[in-house]
């Protein structure tokens, strides 16, 4: 008897030895295929335009932290190179989630990125120039990429105000006025449409007595402005500004 026991006990114990490393096996290979899934995520990630300017943005929270009930500005590299905008709004704490190239694709892309982290008092806009410069969409079509990220404000902040700021006529992309008036019209009218949403029209304040765009208040490349522009933009912006 004492050795039919033994023996049962050998088997039992082979069995359970060749099942743990069955087991092993398999929890290696599952591991390793996870672990092989998140490097490509992260490869993707890495991959999508302007994600380490979003990984910046995380990193400036978690150092500084989040103040209470910011202004939130969001938009492309007219806000970027606003880097002292709390210096034109005295009062009012400003959090500029602005990134240079970014298109209203990009800010849908990235909205839970823009918006989740801030719980804002109010949200201004600043983009859909970079989006007619680029690949040639109809103004028609960039309204309707403003629209979807106006939807995704609404749908985390029902009740934010949100103000747009409208698109300047950079002498650079002369070419592309046409287009920019039609968005600007489109966008002015549909705001009027929704609560707690207002169109800033910083267009005659860029303009000469002449009704000229004023080249002297933009920069070299004659698409990014110089302080002076900025100044003229308060003018007109601080009225809005909660």
């Amino acid at each position: 008897m004492k050795s039919v026991a033994k023996a049962t006990d050998f088997f039992y114990l082979e069995t359970s030895k060749k099942i743990k490393m069955k087991y092993n096996r398999l929890l290696f290979q599952k591991l390793f295929l996870l672990a092989l899934i998140l490097n490509s995520l992260l490869f993707f990630a890495q991959d999508k335009p302007y994600w380490k300017e979003i990984q910046e943005f995380k990193m400036i929270d978690q150092t500084k932290g989040i103040p209470t009930k910011p202004i939130l500005f969001v938009g492309s590299s007219s806000f970027t190179k606003w880097q002292d905008v709390n210096d034109y709004f005295p009062g009012k704490t400003i959090i500029n989630r602005g990134f240079g190239g970014s298109r209203l694709l990009d800010l849908n892309y990235y909205a839970d990125d823009l918006l989740n982290p801030y719980n804002p008092r109010q949200i201004v806009i600043y983009c859909g120039e970079n989006d007619i410069a680029t690949d040639n969409p109809t103004a028609a079509e960039v309204f309707e990429r403003f629209k979807t990220f106006f939807g995704k404000i609404r749908q985390k902040y029902p009740r934010v105000p949100v103000a747009y700021v409208s698109i300047k006529y950079s002498p650079s992309r002369e070419k592309f006025w046409p287009q920019i008036k039609e968005l600007n019209e489109s966008i002015e009218a549909y705001l009027k449409t929704q609560k707690r949403a207002k169109y800033i029209d910083i267009t005659k304040v860029m303009n000469d007595e002449n009704g000229k765009v004023r080249s002297d208040i933009f920069k070299d490349d004659m698409l990014h402005m110089k302080p002076e522009g900025y100044r003229l933009w308060t003018k007109v912006m601080a009225p809005y500004l909660k």
